[in-house]
């Protein structure tokens, strides 16, 4: 798939500053510019639909933990004291 990419001088001489830098081709400054944005904007999708999916599973069932509960959990993690997972209140 052939897509073309119309910048501005200003951005192409950026991008051709930073490729000089790096040591890497243009192309290749602007290839991964875009793929880590894609990376980003789906994870940012992933949260949104995982947190969307917590708010109607929490209207459904009332079932939640806090804040200050989870936090304490996650603290544990690789502790000798590691705790399973807190009971969810209703």
């Amino acid at each position: 798939m052939a897509t073309s990419l119309k910048i501005d001088d200003t951005l192409k001489s950026h991008v051709q500053h930073l490729a000089r830098q790096r040591r890497r081709s243009p192309h290749w400054i602007m290839l991964e510019a875009i793929r880590q944005y894609v990376e980003r904007e789906e994870a940012r999708e992933s949260f949104k639909q995982e947190a969307l999916a917590s708010w109607t599973a929490y209207k459904e069932t009332g079932s939640h933990l806090i804040g200050q509960e989870v936090r304490a959990w996650l603290n544990t993690w690789g502790t000798d004291d590691e705790r399973a997972v807190p009971e969810c209140h209703k």
